[in-house]
């Protein structure tokens, strides 16, 4: 099975949910979080640096669990900002 190559709505996608759980995790450790969400430091560092543009479900829910962020919140957000092109604002609002 041969992946297609993630398109540039895709990879920007990964680099907003990335910013926006970045900006939620706030004062708290990535070791604190990943270790809440029941995922590794190095996903959870991936995922936020948008190396991971397309994480798995699962994963997204519970870091958002974990972080207690609603999933409709989050998808609404990452959408409206990739639909407006713009970059994500250095503060943003979870």
């Amino acid at each position: 099975m041969v992946r297609e190559p993630l398109t540039a709505d895709q990879i920007e996608r990964g680099r907003l949910l990335g910013g926006l759980l970045r900006q939620a995790r706030a004062e708290r450790t990535m070791v604190d979080v990943a270790r809440q969400a029941g995922i590794s430091v190095e996903t959870l560092r991936k995922i936020e640096g948008g190396r991971i543009p397309t994480p798995a479900f699962f994963t997204v829910a519970s870091i958002a669990a974990a972080l207690d962020l609603s999933l409709d919140d989050l998808l609404r957000r990452v959408d409206a900002d990739v639909s407006a092109g713009e970059p994500l604002p250095a503060s943003v609002a979870v």
